[in-house]
């Protein structure tokens, strides 16, 4: 009591004075909850430096192994470098490596590069990994060289394109030789660019050669350019041949069509374009992206169902079409968008005018809407060789109107680009 009395005194305040009271108990009221805001204030500092440094950690775990040996190895030998550089190196390693496994696997098709003369590159086309062309392969000492087409891919390439490139390879290596289908002949692949090395196939595609019998030439180069029934028998039976090969694999082709069959000077019909096969059998036929033009497709493939042979087979009856019209487009008065709801009403393609009866028959029994009641490959094969035995082989199919590209793509519903003599492979 003496104490605050004297306090009160040195404050020179009364002692009913409120305000002396607040400022004798001012270190309590202001200094005090200063110094708490201040505690908690740390203590929040503190848990979220704890917080932060967590997650860094774990960051740090989730990394990729690659990554951090990269990272380890760059630290080791004190070379400064950027992430941008690392992830470069990485690539190059990978792509290495690869390579290395390649000479390997493929050892038995390669091919030195010395073989290829460089002189006669003549290109073909451009293609989705690089050029294709037209070049000469020594096949001896004696010097004798063979027209070969190289697909090339050319630097600078990613992994994934590399393993892309060289599976396909590994795959048309797998599928074996077969007569109807595009021979492979050997790669290079011991470095980029690398070479995926195919027979050459001379006369070109088959619908080209198709536009070319509309022309009012006997003969070019020594080539006979007409086509009978016969020969439209002919060609079928090798193409179906390659379905029922394909088949015995466990594969279907997805893209049958006059573009993609190519043909020798003897008439012998090599079957192509098998980029959908490898594709379905790498990744699943649900994760294909590649798109095939919809005129030659079964409804179940337009429909988005899992492709099987027997939409092949409804293709083939298109492919006899195109033949016997000498490479008219299907469907030519209906729009690309109308083909399901056309199709869903049970109608097909009509019969040609130069068509006789058995081999709309053939057709027919292509186009059924459930693909259970389509002929196998062996099925339609026996039927081509039945039918071949009492057609035409003397008449000579005409068709006096010339094709004009840009208006055979928009009616099919093709790219008129890819019309120019492709010579698609893989």
């Amino acid at each position: 009591g003496d104490v605050k009395r004297l306090s009160r005194m040195l404050l020179e305040c009364n002692s009913n004075d409120r305000l002396c009271v607040v400022r004798e108990y001012q270190t309590e009221v202001i200094v005090v909850p200063v110094l708490l805001v201040g505690l908690f204030v740390i203590v929040l500092t503190v848990i979220l430096w704890l917080y932060c440094r967590g997650l860094r950690a774990k960051q740090q775990q989730s990394a990729p192994a690659g990554t951090q040996g990269n990272k380890m190895k760059k630290k080791n030998q004190q070379e400064p470098c950027s992430r941008e550089n690392r992830y470069i190196q990485l690539s190059e390693t990978s792509v290495e490596s690869l390579l290395n496994s390649a000479s390997l696997t493929l050892k038995e098709l390669e091919i030195p590069r010395e073989k290829l003369s460089p002189g006669t590159l003549q290109l073909i086309k451009h293609g989705a990994y690089g050029s294709i062309c037209r070049a000469q392969l020594e096949t001896g000492s004696s010097g004798k060289t063979k027209t070969v087409v190289l697909k090339a891919l050319q630097e600078p390439a990613s992994p994934q394109k590399v393993k892309d490139f060289l599976g396909r390879i590994k795959f048309h290596q797998n599928l074996g030789c077969h007569e109807n289908l595009v021979e492979l002949v050997g790669c290079c692949v011991d470095q980029l660019p690398l070479y995926m090395i195919m027979e050459d196939v001379s006369l070109g595609d088959l619908l080209t050669f198709l536009w070319t019998c509309r022309k009012d030439v006997m003969a070019m180069d020594g080539v006979p350019y007409d086509f009978t029934e016969r020969q439209v028998y002919e060609v079928g039976q090798q193409v179906a041949a390659a379905l029922a090969y394909l088949e015995e694999k466990k594969l279907f082709h997805g893209d049958i069509a006059a573009r993609n069959v190519l043909l020798h000077h003897n008439f012998t019909a090599k079957l192509c374009g098998l980029g959908l096969a490898y594709e379905c059998h790498t990744r699943g036929a649900s994760s294909v992206t590649r798109k095939v033009p919809v005129k030659w497709q079964a409804p179940e493939r337009l429909l988005s169902k899992p492709p099987t042979i027997k939409a092949d087979i409804w293709s083939f009856g298109i492919l006899l079409y195109e033949m016997i019209t000498l490479g008219a487009p299907p469907y030519p008065e209906v729009p690309t968008c109308d083909i399901l709801s056309y199709l869903q009403k049970q109608n097909i393609m009509k019969q040609p005018s130069s068509c006789q009866q058995a081999m709309y028959c053939i057709m027919k029994s292509c186009w059924q809407w459930s693909a259970a009641h389509r002929p196998s490959p062996a099925q339609l094969l026996c039927s081509l060789k039945t039918a071949v035995k009492t057609s035409n082989g003397h008449t000579v199919l005409q068709v006096p109107e010339p094709v004009v590209p840009e208006l055979y793509a928009d009616v099919a519903g093709v790219d008129v680009h890819s019309l120019v003599r492709e010579y698609t492979i893989l």
